[in-house]
């Protein structure tokens, strides 16, 4: 694999750190800024929004540009954002510090998983996307514990500070290690209209709804996982942050696995991580009864639904070739709606009083749904390639551009 693939890898990670680490600095950014938790909660917020917002949109607006370019770009403005968070005087100006912060990630995520792509063999696509989002799973294993205790010893604002600096050490390493004047390096002449052309399509949006409903159902879960741990489990509070680094462990097992395995084959990797996603949560309210078996729980959950990581990104690539940048960016945003959304319905279960596991079996059914997305979108795909497949066994010998799709 390109050495290339660390400079993306260490970007992800300090994108993922400052995404979760906002959760755990909630109680000192409230005390300090004079302001209630709830209030404070809406930090995260912003932050989601800037990323649905900005994903899109950043990766449309420099479609034409080289994307080696763009990923140094696209950090220097996480820097900033993250800079700014640091020195914000009051709590308007954190929201928006927070919301400029998020604008980059999705096309970071969106432009790198092409330039990851393009720099490997074909049969190496799936693994070089899980190599750059390792980033993103070891920041829930390190990351955001360390710039928690950061903020918890020296202020939250020392946390900014730090992630700006991994910020800085990304722009160097994607300065230093993507070669300029590669092909992987320049963007597709097909412009904005293109992009948005290539939006259009019916397998587009379907594999961008698999993306939500398949991460509504981890985060419909994981949202509430502190009161199944403590409540349902028997954990004290203080116990919750190692839990939630085993949480780190799975998905970076599952993120390793889901890229190797989807280079074999990604419909039979994606359908499986769905499948045990779904199990894994249908058992959570058993699992939650031991301390042992929750444990054990937190650690499946994150590896199943990081199996699904890989080949949902390469899926939506493939299904927008002309516009893989756009799309996978795209994707991005898909993945922060699962978020809110998953969240939202997890929420309603747990206030109309069904318990406190009662989210974890939101989530088995959002997973469900996710899989039939899924099929149909697997459906829609075996039919528009048939033709594509009588086509080839006319034309010995030529692969056409789409047959990566037939793969699928």
């Amino acid at each position: 694999m390109p050495l290339a693939l660390l400079a993306l890898a260490v970007g992800a990670f300090g994108i993922g750190t400052t995404e979760f680490v906002m959760m755990g600095l909630l109680p000192e950014v409230a005390d300090d800024l004079d302001i209630s938790i709830p209030t404070a909660g809406h930090l995260v917020s912003a932050y989601a929004l800037g990323v649905v917002i900005g994903a899109p949109l950043l990766a449309a607006v420099t479609a034409r540009m080289p994307r080696r370019t763009v990923l140094i770009g696209l950090m220097a403005l996480f820097v900033a954002g993250n800079a700014l968070s640091a020195f914000a005087p009051a709590y308007d100006w954190l929201v928006a510090a927070r919301f400029l912060s998020g604008l980059p990630h999705g096309a970071f995520f969106g432009v790198g998983a092409v330039v990851a792509t393009s720099m490997v063999a074909p049969e190496r696509k799936a693994r070089s996307v899980s190599l750059m989002f390792l980033g993103l799973t070891m920041a829930n294993v390190a990351g955001v514990p360390v710039a928690t205790l950061m903020g918890q010893h020296l202020g939250w604002r020392a946390t900014f500070l730090g992630v700006s600096t991994i910020g800085l050490a990304a722009m160097a390493a994607l300065a230093l290690l993507i070669p300029r004047g590669e092909a992987h390096a320049a963007a597709p002449p097909a412009g904005l209209r293109g992009e948005l052309a290539a939006l259009r399509s019916l397998p587009v949006w379907l594999a961008l709804g698999t993306t939500v409903a398949g991460f509504g159902a981890l985060f419909a879960a994981y949202s509430y996982i502190t009161p199944m741990l403590t409540d349902a489990a028997g954990y004290a509070d203080t116990s919750v942050t190692l839990l939630l680094a085993l949480f780190g462990v799975g998905a970076t097992v599952g993120n390793l696995l889901g890229g190797r395995l989807a280079d074999h084959s990604m419909r039979r990797t994606l359908f499986g991580g769905l499948l045990s996603l779904a199990a894994v949560l249908a058992l959570f309210p058993l699992l939650m009864s031991t301390a042992w078996s929750a444990a054990l729980a937190v650690t499946l959950l994150g590896m199943a639904a990081f199996v699904t990581g890989s080949p949902l990104n390469l899926m939506v690539m493939e299904k927008a070739s002309s516009a893989p940048s756009l799309a996978s960016s795209a994707n991005q945003a898909a993945f922060n709606l699962a978020n809110a959304g998953g969240a939202w319905i997890g929420g309603l279960a747990l206030a109309a009083g069904f318990g406190v596991t009662s989210p974890a079996l939101v989530g088995a059914a959002l997973a469900v749904l996710g899989l039939g997305v899924a099929s149909v979108a697997y459906a829609v795909d075996r039919r528009r390639g048939a033709p594509l497949r009588a086509r080839e066994r006319v034309v010995a010998g030529h692969v056409p551009e789409r047959a990566e799709a037939v793969r699928y």
